[in-house]
């Protein structure tokens, strides 16, 4: 194949998911209703021309690849499969709404709709967390299953009904980086003082181990760190940091994401706004959030191998694997404030069990499937040793 048919392989890919999600759209009608036919669908109900045009905010800088991008992809594939019947504009970071403030905004009907991270609302629901990631929890292929075949959807609709929200998932970047540090962590001892952008439960779980917590907008932090501001930072993995260049102001890229194994982003509508929309439209929304999230995951896998390759190959990049007593001391932090929160707050405790119940038949299933399977592919690297 050539180059030039290899650069149209993405456009024709986004064409075909948005077939798909237009397909199986009608075929949600026609079990439901019957069959469309000339704009009438069984029961007397019309299937309206009326064009509906919603704003997304976001909480990441314009058309960010991956993170931004998702968002973007969600819109065309909403107005492709729509027939643009429901236009979409995207808007970053700060160009309607600070990137922490789409929650409000779309809870209110400012905006219709947001794309962000569920982890940023600890605040208000301190339960939200289990659905973006928690430290030492679920990887990406496991928060899918939870989310759409064991109850977790249920789950986060109900946490954010009281703020007049529906949440899709939106994406998964799956594992992600323990971060960039501007020093070598050689022990425990080396967290003490270290400031650090980690969001979520995984900055609770840091400063519960000596180290200082800060919440950065992704935007912010080549700055934060250029000047000072923090000593290390984790942002998303390899793909993303390359693009934030982050690997010009920190020399120690340290793994695994200890704080982020799997980490769902939320596409949030507005639900009076949701609930206005004709059912097919409804649909079509819904099935452009499961095509999206998957899609995202798809992209992630890929681009981060490149952009490791990258880092490998540049001399100022050190990539070390964290020392085991510091994620031992942060697995014990992160089961500690674990206990303390769901002994404070009855949703959390009802959310925790939950997710820790669907994870241990996941890990039990992987331990003879997904795990099993690593391990004999790395028997196979060292035979030919």
């Amino acid at each position: 194949m050539s180059t030039r048919n290899y650069r149209l392989l993405p456009a024709i890919t986004l064409l075909l998911v948005a077939a798909v999600v237009a397909l199986f759209s009608l075929y949600v009608l026609d079990k439901s209703k019957g069959n469309p036919i000339n704009g009438q669908v069984a029961g007397n109900t019309t299937v309206s021309d009326q064009q509906y045009r919603w704003r997304m905010v976001t909480s990441w800088p314009k058309n960010l690849p991956g993170l931004g991008a998702a968002a973007e992809n969600f819109a065309r594939f909403v107005k492709e499969a729509s027939g643009g019947r429901l236009v979409i504009q995207v808007y970053g970071a700060d160009e309607i709404v600070p990137a922490l403030g789409v929650f409000d905004a779309v809870s209110s009907g400012s905006v219709e709709m947001g794309h962000t991270s569920a982890y940023y609302w600890k605040g208000k629901i301190p339960a939200a967390q289990f659905f973006t990631s928690v430290p030492f929890g679920m990887n990406a292929q496991e928060m899918n299953g939870w989310l759409h075949y064991g109850g977790g959807m249920a789950l986060w609709r109900e946490l954010y009904e009281p703020f007049n929200l529906i949440p899709f998932a939106g994406g998964n970047t799956g594992v992600q980086m323990a971060g960039w540090f501007n020093r070598e962590i050689n022990s425990v001892r080396d967290l003490k003082g270290l400031r650090m952008r980690i969001p979520g439960m995984g900055g609770e779980v840091f400063s519960r181990a000596g180290g200082t917590a800060v919440n950065v907008p992704g935007g912010e932090i080549y700055t934060a760190m250029q000047t000072g501001v923090i000593d290390a930072t984790e942002w998303v993995g390899p793909y993303n940091d390359v693009a934030f260049g982050l690997h010009e102001v920190a020399r120690y890229y340290y793994y695994p994401g200890w704080q982020e194994p799997g980490p769902s982003l939320e596409l949030i509508v507005n639900k009076s706004v949701y609930e206005s929309l004709p059912e097919d439209l409804q649909h079509i929304v819904a099935l452009a959030a499961r095509a999206v999230n998957q899609d995202m995951l798809d992209e992630y896998t890929s681009r981060n191998n490149r952009a490791l390759q990258q880092l490998q190959a540049d001399e100022s990049v050190d990539i070390r694997r964290l020392p085991d007593d510091v994620l031992v001391k942060l697995r014990e932090s992160a089961e500690a404030i674990y206990q303390e929160t769901a002994a404070k707050n009855p949703d959390f405790a009802r959310v925790y069990r939950a997710y820790t119940d669907y994870m241990q038949q996941a890990r039990e299933y992987h331990a003879v499937s997904e795990e099993a399977y690593y391990q004999t592919r790395a028997l196979d690297e060292k035979t030919k040793e």
